[in-house]
């Protein structure tokens, strides 16, 4: 418990002092080139599809990592502070560290990718009036992203702009692709079997856009507490609507879809857990899902293996 209270005042302390980290620290020193800090891993590679190698991007949330439950670490904010460009999702994706960005952004440029799309596009939390944050499961949704990250880079770094346009509309031309990929894919699979059940709901805009019910065993968030009525709600589901798959998340605990699998099994309801899915970060250098395109490409593809033989 201390040491948490003491992690808390030093960032608390590292926000108050950001003035004097500008100030006495020139960016210059430590990059030699532009400095481009993202918060997740998916907009990182996002960016870097853009950027190429004139500039260094660093990426505070790697692949694996839960960015609901993360919390700004004390260099976390010595880098921020000395970014050229932050990127980050927005829509309250990034919880724990929101005090922060909101500080960061008096000294710094800042863009929430979120702001790329109109309020109609977006899905509500189901609680009061904020958004679910996961936009990037709808690949039209992030063109739109792209297009929003290549405005904002290009104002900032105009010498880049020819390149990062070239580029931009190179990865959004592999985007379209990508979203024809998924509704083919997608046509697999009996209608009554378009049913995804996952560990929480952070794929209502991909069910939205390609025509899946989305069932999470959590709210958009991780952040939340599982209850045992919850799993056998969950059960009950399964059962009356005969699916017969369920889906673990790469940044979640393995236990709580396990918990439901279980409480199937008890009501002789079976079901298979489908090959592991990437929600809210991409996979590791060797895994099939290392970039955005291959994230999504490997999701779809783990979907329909499953669903597409029930």
């Amino acid at each position: 418990m201390i040491k948490k209270i003491i992690i808390v005042i030093s960032i608390c302390l590292a926000v108050a002092l950001l003035p004097f980290f500008l100030k006495k620290t020139s960016l210059t020193q430590s990059h030699t080139k532009p400095f481009i800090l993202c918060t997740t891993s998916i907009i990182g590679d996002t960016v870097k599809q853009i950027v190429g190698d004139t500039a260094e991007i660093y990426t505070l949330m790697g692949p694996g990592i839960d960015p609901h439950l993360y919390k700004a670490r004390e260099g976390d904010v010595h880098r921020l502070a000395h970014a050229d460009i932050i990127f980050y999702n927005g829509l309250h994706l990034e919880g724990k560290m929101v005090h922060v960005l909101h500080q960061i952004n008096s000294y710094t440029r800042s863009a929430a990718v979120a702001d790329a799309l109109k309020p109609e596009q977006l899905l509500s939390a189901g609680v009061g009036d904020t958004y679910d944050p996961h936009i990037w499961h709808d690949v039209i949704c992030w063109i739109q992203v792209v297009e929003y990250i290549t405005a904002t880079l290009c104002s900032r770094m105009p010498e880049y702009s020819a390149k990062y346009e070239k580029n931009s509309r190179i990865f959004s031309a592999q985007l379209h692709e990508l979203d024809k990929y998924i509704k083919s894919k997608i046509a697999a699979i009996p209608e009554s079997q378009r049913i995804l059940i996952t560990a929480h709901d952070a794929f209502g805009y991909f069910g939205k856009r390609y025509g899946m019910q989305v069932v999470g065993l959590q709210g958009v968030s991780t952040d939340a507490e599982i209850s045992t009525s919850d799993v056998q709600n969950l059960v009950d589901y399964l059962v009356a609507n005969q699916v017969h798959a369920i889906f673990i998340e790469s940044s979640i605990p393995k236990r709580s879809i396990q918990a439901v699998h279980n409480a199937a099994a008890a009501r002789d309801w079976y079901v298979i857990i489908g090959e592991e899915l990437y929600s809210d970060a991409i996979g590791d250098a060797e895994s099939s899902a290392n970039s955005y395109s291959t994230m999504i490409k490997h999701n779809i593809d783990a979907i329909v293996q499953a669903l597409a033989k029930q």
